[in-house]
Order: structure tokens, then C-alpha cells, then sequence
């Protein structure tokens, strides 16, 4: 699988030992910055990533910064993108099984580094159903974006 993996300076180091774990399971890593730990904004790296899922150069994306609130906030305003903050394996799975996320996002200050392999593999591994009700509800997800143009 292809999967883009961006990180602040916060999120740094675990995105180096996410990229590599991700490239010795086999995967095709596309990394989209950040290239150290000088300061910069998660706002621009969370774009990175969902330009390279949108633009369907990845399948699915990883972005990381300090606690994962933030870049969750600012890559959620990029309509198609349906990216979950996740700090346990069930809902890392779930998110993509019922509601078809395409970006997981990481806390680094939050979780440890075997966590978050746990994490992105159970993403990895996940297939959303495709159930009536939960198609259902991502076509409300997109209704929303659609009304409100993901501003605010």
C-alpha cells in the first residue's frame, strides 16, 4: 500500500520510525515533511498529506504532531479527507471498518513508539464494510461538506 506520512517538528522523530517500520512491512512510503525538528507549522504538513490522498498518490495517510489535536483540526478542514485522532487499537481499526478513514493522526507526546505501530498497522489492516448505514452516513459527512465548505 502506498501511504503518505507527515509530521510537525513535534511529530518528527516518531514519523522517521513510523516511515521505516511502514517500509520494512512492505509499503510504499511517500514522505511529506517535515525533514527535522526545527519548528514549523502542522498546519502545512497536514495539507501535504491530504494532497497526496486526494490526489490519490497514497492510499491512506499518517500525520503526527505533539498531540495530535491540532494537525487533526487542520487536515478535517480538506474536504474528502476523513482523518480520526487515535490513541487505542479499537478505534484505529473502526474508524476505517464503519466510518472510511483515510488519515490516521498521531500524538507523539501522547503515544509511545510501539503504540503507534500498533496503531498504523491495525488502520493498515482495516477495510471499511461498505454497510447500507454507514455509506449512509459518510454521504451525510459530505453533505456537510458540501453545505459548509469545511470553512469555519
Amino acid at each position: 500500500m502506498r501511504i503518505a506520512i507527515g509530521a510537525d517538528h513535534a511529530g518528527f522523530s516518531l514519523k522517521q520510525i513510523i516511515a521505516a517500520h511502514l517500509r520494512q512491512r512492505g509499503h510504499e512510503v511517500i514522505d511529506d515533511g517535515t525533514d527535522s525538528e526545527a519548528p514549523v507549522d502542522y498546519p502545512d504538513f497536514a495539507e501535504a498529506v491530504a494532497k497526496s490522498v486526494i490526489g490519490g498518490q497514497a492510499e491512506r495517510g499518517v500525520l503526527i504532531c505533539g498531540s495530535g489535536v491540532g494537525a487533526s483540526v487542520a487536515i478535517n478542514k480538506i474536504p474528502g479527507i476523513r482523518a480520526g485522532l487515535c490513541h487505542d487499537s479499537y478505534s484505529a481499526r473502526q474508524g476505517v471498518e464503519h466510518d472510511d478513514m483515510n488519515v490516521l493522526v498521531l500524538g507523539a507526546r501522547v503515544v509511545g513508539v510501539e503504540l503507534a505501530r500498533e496503531l498504523v498497522e491495525r488502520f493498515l489492516a482495516a477495510r471499511f464494510t461498505g454497510e447500507e448505514r454507514h455509506r449512509r452516513r459518510i454521504a451525510k459527512i459530505a453533505a456537510l461538506e458540501r453545505r459548509y465548505g469545511k470553512g469555519g
